[in-house]
């Protein structure tokens, strides 16, 4: 299989393109390459669309089903875009009880997304969990590494407005 690297242009900058095939340069033909080369894909291109799998499956002669099973096995590659900040609402009991619930239908009716989605700018990354381990200060929303407890419906629009 002759790997596909013009139909990535319709979603990649040649910039990036071209940083892809180093990354797969500097692994090909080494045993245990695949990971490596899918983390730094990722980090280069943001995510792992199957065109992009297509690509690194021809260039380090393995099949589609290896790389595409790697990729949705492990739980830090992603298929789909992510925003440039992700947002976790917890839904674990304590948090739950005391509103978390309003807060994540807060989230979903002001950016317009679904738990699991990205909001249409790629601003966010919206994720509920069951528990943070941060009961005593629920409801708790964390906007990548940062904990914001004590979360209320009505400063959601607030807090998330600090990220751009």
């Amino acid at each position: 299989m002759k790997a596909d690297y013009d139909t990535l242009l319709k979603e990649f900058t040649p910039e990036q393109v071209e940083k892809l095939k180093e990354i797969i340069e500097r692994y090909k033909g080494k045993p245990g390459g695949l990971i490596p080369v899918l983390e730094e894909a990722q980090v280069s291109l943001e995510y792992l669309p199957v065109p992009v799998q297509k690509v690194i499956a021809a260039e380090l002669n393995l099949p589609l089903s290896r790389v595409y099973g790697v990729v949705t096995f492990y739980s830090f590659f992603t298929m789909t875009p992510r925003g440039r900040h992700t947002v976790r609402v917890c839904l674990g009991t304590a948090c739950y009880v005391r509103g978390g619930k309003a807060i994540a239908e807060t989230i979903e009716k002001l950016y317009d997304v679904k738990e699991g989605e990205t909001t249409a700018d790629r601003r966010f990354t919206y994720e509920t969990v069951r528990c943070l381990g941060a009961c005593g200060l629920g409801p708790v929303v964390v906007i990548d590494d940062e904990v914001h407890g004590r979360m209320k419906p009505a400063k959601v629009k607030e807090v998330l407005n600090q990220y751009e």
